[in-house]
């Protein structure tokens, strides 16, 4: 993995016409690692909420919400680029 960092640094560093990422290049980034991330949150959470509510039916409602919480960063993300745009 280290041994192309001097091609990619000489490439991000080269002279261009025009930026090497746009506006809308880097919502689209963002919007990608946002969901990155929230894939890794849920990965964990939903794991602990499915063995929770396994146990004890009572906390289906509180494992939901835990659930969910990282599917907030994705649309926050997602309203983000759609501004950007």
């Amino acid at each position: 993995m280290f041994e192309i960092a001097p091609q990619v640094a000489s490439l991000a560093l080269q002279e261009s016409s025009g930026p090497i990422l746009t506006g809308t290049g880097a919502a689209a980034l963002g919007l990608g690692l946002a969901a990155l991330g929230a894939g890794y949150a849920e990965r964990g959470i939903g794991s602990a909420a499915v063995g929770a509510v396994a146990e004890d039916d009572d906390l289906f409602v509180q494992a939901l919400i835990l659930t969910v919480l990282p599917e907030t960063i994705l649309i926050f993300s997602l309203v983000g680029m759609i501004l950007a745009a």
